[in-house]
């Protein structure tokens, strides 16, 4: 399955967004039956590979896009306002990514090298990533050497996009209590992925569970460490934010579906004074506040996006980058209640017939909610408020 297919070597965002613009359409024609009757997406996900938009944030001089941060939230909007699954299924490939550009350890530049080109023909990335048992972040999954290689054993529950990757990404304790991370191809003998996801969201990001049996891992597939342990990172901003542009493009999603509802399904109650549902005020008003919740979660996703922006134009600075974190935190929070609340009010805007089966209506609110559980949101507002009373960092915890 590691095998891809090659795409030209150099491509502007201009030319990247283009290609996205063909694509989506196709993606989100299908999204709400995919999701009701569990068909992973597998061709989207290849397809948006194959487009190269994973090669985005490489710089031109490697034959990417050299698109910013922004450049890039913007697209991930984009892609979860018609499917939701599909882009959090982009997520560990993306991160990889940033960490390979923040990276800047022994041996970093050939790494870059070698995965800059793997990106450049096409290549997805998937992550095994959590475990259960024991407190959050445990590790119990064993990497040893053996010989001129190592050996990985453990079972990873939560494996975002693996199902779909080339390549899967891990993490596992060496003989000195060490975390270890590697990256394998996908069909590796040993690495064993089930499609066993069975949140009430999100459920074809591929996010089900890896067993690693003994699995061979060459010494060139241990990755870098990005940063010292206790350190912030930029690249965890990223992936924070990342799930706020899910959110965002979700409730893009339900502004568009209550608006085609409205159009082909709806009809005004016996006492309206309207003719149509369009020309009703209340259903005018509901269609007007959902708009307003994607306007508001696109917006602070966006603007948090131009503080790490800033964070990499400051040479990755201590404080910008912490500040970076707190502002992706501020716009974790609003993005997650706007997109709930946008999935909330798109049943406003009929009656009954709403909540047939046959329209999904109620994935948004689904989708919304599992991505909101990935971090409590009190934790965001109060790490907020502490940076905000007395300039205390946010925690270097991997969630800020």
């Amino acid at each position: 399955m590691n095998s891809v297919s090659a795409v030209p070597q150099t491509v502007t965002l201009e030319q990247l967004n283009a290609r996205i613009d063909q694509l989506l359409p196709v993606i989100g024609a299908g999204a709400s039956q995919r999701e009701r009757d569990r068909q992973l997406p597998y061709e989207a996900v290849a397809q948006l590979a194959k487009a190269g938009l994973f090669t985005a944030r490489i710089p031109a001089s490697h034959g990417g896009a050299g698109a910013s941060v922004k450049d890039v939230i913007a697209l991930l909007i984009r892609i979860a306002s018609v499917d939701s699954n599909v882009a959090q299924a982009l997520r560990p490939g993306f991160g990889f990514l940033e960490g390979l550009l923040a990276s800047n350890a022994d041996g970093a530049e050939a790494e870059r090298e070698r995965w800059f080109a793997r990106y450049l023909q096409g290549a997805v990335i998937g992550n095994a990533g959590w475990e259960v048992g024991g407190a959050s972040g445990t590790i119990s999954a064993r990497i040893v050497a053996e010989g001129d290689h190592y050996r990985a054993t453990g079972s990873k529950f939560y494996s975002t996009g693996a199902l779909y990757a080339d390549w899967v990404s891990a993490m596992a304790l060496d003989d000195n209590e060490q975390p270890v991370t590697f990256i394998i191809p996908s069909d590796r003998q040993g690495l064993e992925l089930l499609d066993d996801f069975d949140a009430m969201g999100q459920r074809l990001t591929a996010s089900g569970t890896t067993h690693l049996h003994e699995v061979v891992v060459h010494r060139d597939e241990i990755c870098t460490r990005i940063v010292e342990e206790g350190k912030r990172t930029i690249v965890t901003p990223f992936l924070q934010l990342f799930l706020a542009a899910v959110q965002a493009g979700i409730a893009r999603n339900a502004l568009n579906d209550a608006v085609s509802f409205t159009n082909q399904h709806a009809r005004p109650i016996k006492h309206s004074t309207a003719s149509r549902s369009v020309d009703d005020p209340y259903v005018q008003f509901s269609v007007g506040e959902v708009s307003a919740r994607a306007f508001t979660a696109e917006a602070v996703v966006l603007r948090a996006a131009e503080t790490i922006d800033r964070a990499w134009a400051s040479g990755l600075d201590t404080r910008v980058v912490d500040q970076a974190a707190v502002d992706v935190a501020q716009a974790q929070y609003i993005a997650a209640e706007s997109a709930l609340k946008a999935a909330e009010l798109i049943f406003d805007v009929g009656g009954a017939s709403t909540t047939g089966r046959t329209h999904n209506l109620d994935r948004h609110w689904r989708n919304a909610r599992t991505v909101a559980n990935h971090n409590p949101r009190q934790w965001k507002a109060a790490v907020v408020g502490a940076w905000q009373l007395s300039g205390t960092p946010p925690p270097t915890s991997g969630l800020f």
